[in-house]
């Protein structure tokens, strides 16, 4: 279900809710800590799985209750808690209850014909303005961003204001009538009366002025005259090539390691840089990759730091239960005293990584720590994929 400005209405309550043109998101007023960073990824158009990663990053736990929808073809929905939502999918009626599930209750509609959504109850908003006892508001049109709702309506349950063409005439007619505020005649006033010029001197002469056009105006004012100065070393620069014209400053010269030229065609990006394979990754999901770069896994990857010299291997994964992350761990080429092998890193994932060695046993891997893979050793991701790890 496209959005699209004044699509959907809301009405007033306790719960937040954050909407973008990609995503929208309903979170109870105990989650106001993560209001602010959610906000601010959905304003910026992040796309469901992100929204996802980032309102499960503290945990699922700590999360009383949620609405995330989707709005891509087909729309996702997700909701937890004390959230219902009712409407019509390809002519059809569906209802999603939020507060059945332990962790969530997931759809996935083709088309989305008309949705309604409710969240908390009459005692959440009751005696807020615009709300009466019984908890009923009055529907407001969303243009988007973060408001406090009870409600949500898509298609809008209430029109946009719009103002009407007399109203806009008749401003326009204030601004364009001056004489009444001036106090001057219809006849002085009036448009069709040519307008008298001077016979002498009409129209002015061209050319600069002989004085300021405005006297008291001290940007029209001649600027100051700047005594000139000899200087006595100019015959010592006339035949000087990097010398400038007025004798007083020198043009710099470049030193070699900014005037040589850099390797590679000019204009194109530079080339990735060649490593050997270190060691080769054998996915349950039967692909083959090699470690001679870095190499980002999960739901769907995404390398937000990198060089022309360093382009990062993508390998994405399938996750039907969303264990896995958008950008679940690294695994790249060890340096220092980890030369020569690979090593893996869990780049903060939701469900976290275990990592079991042959010889070491079963560990889960800390975020942002680098651990040496030693061939043989076998890294699980979380919904049924894992990853052997053989030599090269």
């Amino acid at each position: 279900m496209t959005p699209s400005t004044h699509r959907s209405s809301y009405r007033p309550g306790a719960w937040f809710g954050v909407f973008g043109s990609a995503t929208t998101l309903l979170l109870p007023e105990s989650e106001k800590t993560r209001v602010a960073t959610l906000w601010s990824l959905i304003d910026d158009d992040a796309v469901f799985d992100e929204v996802l990663d980032a309102l499960l990053e503290a945990g699922l736990g700590s999360l009383p209750g949620f609405l995330l929808v989707g709005h891509e073809e087909p729309t996702k929905i997700l909701a937890r808690g004390p959230v219902r939502l009712t409407g019509t999918a390809g002519g059809e009626e569906f209802e999603i209850d939020g507060s059945t599930a332990l962790t969530w209750v997931e759809r996935v509609l083709d088309t989305v014909d008309s949705l309604v959504a409710e969240v908390g109850g009459p005692s959440d908003h009751a005696g807020e303005e615009g709300v009466d006892d019984s908890g009923r508001a009055d529907d407001l049109p969303i243009i988007g961003g973060l408001v406090r709702v009870s409600r949500v309506d898509r298609p809008a349950a209430v029109e946009a204001p719009v103002v009407p063409p007399a109203e806009v005439e008749e401003e326009a007619t204030e601004l364009v009538d001056l004489d009444e505020a001036s106090g001057s005649s219809d006849d002085a006033g009036s448009l069709d009366r040519p307008i008298d010029l001077p016979e002498a001197g009409w129209p002015p002469p061209v050319g600069p002025p002989s004085a300021p056009l405005f006297v008291d105006d001290p940007l029209s004012a001649p600027l100051p005259s700047v005594p000139e100065q000899a200087d006595d070393h100019a015959d010592d620069h006339a035949d000087d090539p990097t010398s400038d014209h007025d004798g007083l400053t020198r043009t710099g010269t470049l030193g070699p390691e900014v005037s040589r030229e850099l390797p590679g065609i000019p204009g194109q990006p530079a080339p990735p840089r060649v490593v050997a394979s270190v060691a080769t990754l054998r996915f349950s999901t039967g692909e083959v990759v090699d470690v001679d770069r870095v190499v980002l896994i999960g739901r769907a990857p995404e390398a937000r730091r990198v060089s022309a010299s360093e382009q990062p291997r993508l390998v994405k994964v399938h996750s039907p239960l969303y264990e896995i992350s958008s950008t679940h761990v690294e695994v790249r080429p060890g340096s220092g005293a980890d030369h020569g092998t690979a090593v893996v890193t869990d780049l903060g994932s939701t469900n976290g990584t275990v990592l079991d060695q042959p010889g070491v046993g079963a560990e889960s891997l800390r975020p942002g720590i680098a651990v040496q893979l030693i061939p043989g050793a076998t890294i699980n991701l979380g919904d049924g994929v894992s990853i052997q790890v053989t030599r090269p």
